[in-house]
C-alpha cells in the first residue's frame, strides 16, 4: 500500500504503517483530520492513533503529494471534493468552500481527508452472476446503503460479463465512471482488472455518459455506479430503448423504499430492471438480504437460474456474506 502510505509525512507514514501492519485487506478508510487522532476504519473495529495529531503544515504535505505539488492542475477535483490517485482509492476533501454565484468553486481550507481503501475482490460476484443471467444478461439494480459492496459487486461484475465465465462467452461492457469508483482510473487507465471486452468513460456525468458510450463504444451491457437523479433515470430509459442491458447501483435501505422516490416512478413503470439486489446494511459488507425479480419474487434458493459448476445456491441463504466481500 505504498501509494497510501506516501501521502504521509513520515512520523505519520511509520504509525499508521506499524498500527495497519497486515491488516490492509480489512482496512476501509483513513480518516486525517488536523488537531484530531487520525482514525482507522476496519472491516469490524475503528482505532486511532491517538499519539498523532496532524497540524497544517501535515495538511500541506499531503496536499503536495496530491496534486503533485500543482494545486492548479486540481482545480476540478477540488471543486469535486474528491481525488482519486494510483491505485483507485478515493480521498475526500472538506473544509472551508469558496463559492461564486451559490456554486462551489472550490475547497479553499482542505483540513480534512478520507482515504477510502479501494478495495478489489476478484470473484466477489461469482455467487451472485447466474442469478443475472437467463439466455442473456438482465437489467439489474443493486440497491444498499455506503459501505454495504455495490460499487466492489459490480465491479467484479464487470470483469466476469467482460471476460466471460463458465460456458458465456465475454460481452462488451461499457462503464460510465463519473467518481472513478468502479475503475480507479488514474489518467484514463483502469486500475483495476474490469475484463478484457470493458471500455471505461472516467469522469464524465452519468446521464451524459451514457449515451456517449452507447454512440461511441455500442457496448452489450452499460455499468453504471449510483444512480438518483432525474436525468439519469432519463439516460436509463433512453439506454434501454436502445437494447442495451444496464447494472447500476443506488443508494436506499429497501426495494420498497425506492418505489415511494418520485424521481424513480419511470423505472418501476416500465419495468426497468429484471432484478433487484439488495444488500444487507446491518452486517459486514457484500451481505446479501435478497434478489429479486421484476415482480419481486425473491429467488434466492430457488431453481431457473443458470449454474455454474458449483452449486452457488448454497453461498446465497438470507443475510449470507457473499464471498466475503
Amino acid at each position: 500500500m505504498e501509494e497510501i502510505l506516501r501521502l504521509f509525512p513520515e512520523k505519520i507514514r511509520q504509525a499508521v504503517f506499524l498500527k495497519v501492519e497486515n491488516r490492509w485487506d480489512k482496512l476501509q478508510e483513513i480518516r486525517f483530520r488536523l488537531q484530531q487522532p487520525i482514525e482507522l476504519i476496519f472491516n469490524d473495529r475503528t482505532e486511532w492513533l491517538e499519539g498523532k495529531r496532524p497540524d497544517r503544515n501535515d495538511s500541506i504535505f499531503v496536499l503536495n503529494q496530491l496534486s503533485e505539488f500543482s494545486l492548479y492542475q486540481m482545480e476540478d477535483e477540488l471543486r469535486e471534493g474528491y481525488i482519486t490517485i494510483e491505485g483507485g482509492h478515493r480521498v475526500g476533501l472538506s473544509g472551508k468552500v469558496n463559492t461564486v454565484n451559490g456554486q462551489v468553486k472550490a475547497i479553499q481550507y482542505i483540513t480534512f481527508f478520507n482515504i477510502r481503501i479501494a478495495s478489489e475482490k476478484i470473484g466477489a460476484a461469482v455467487p451472485l452472476i447466474p442469478y443475472l443471467y437467463k439466455n442473456q444478461y438482465l437489467s439489474t439494480l443493486l440497491i444498499g446503503s455506503p459501505q454495504t459492496g455495490k460499487t466492489t459487486l459490480i465491479r467484479d461484475l464487470a470483469r466476469l460479463i467482460g471476460t466471460g465465465w463458465n460456458r458465456v462467452g465475454a460481452r462488451k461492457v461499457g462503464i460510465v465512471d463519473e467518481r472513478s469508483e468502479i475503475g480507479g482510473s488514474k489518467k484514463g487507465i483502469p486500475q483495476h482488472d474490469l475484463g478484457k471486452r470493458t471500455d471505461v468513460m472516467d469522469a464524465c456525468p452519468k446521464d451524459e455518459g451514457m449515451m456517449m458510450m452507447i454512440r461511441s463504444m455500442s457496448p452489450d451491457v452499460l455499468i453504471v455506479d449510483e444512480i438518483g437523479s432525474k436525468s439519469d433515470v432519463q439516460a436509463l430509459l433512453e439506454a434501454i430503448n436502445a437494447g442495451v442491458i444496464v447494472i447500476c447501483t443506488i443508494h436506499g435501505n429497501s426495494l420498497e423504499a425506492l418505489q415511494k422516490r418520485p424521481s424513480l416512478q419511470p423505472l418501476f413503470r416500465q419495468q426497468v430492471f429484471q432484478r433487484f439486489v439488495v444488500l444487507n446494511g446491518q452486517a459486514k459488507p457484500g451481505q446479501i438480504h435478497g434478489i429479486y425479480t421484476h415482480s419481486y419474487e425473491n429467488i434466492i434458493q430457488k431453481p431457473g437460474c443458470m449454474m455454474n459448476a458449483v452449486d452457488w445456491r448454497a453461498s446465497f441463504h438470507r443475510n449470507h456474506h457473499a464471498d466475503r466481500i
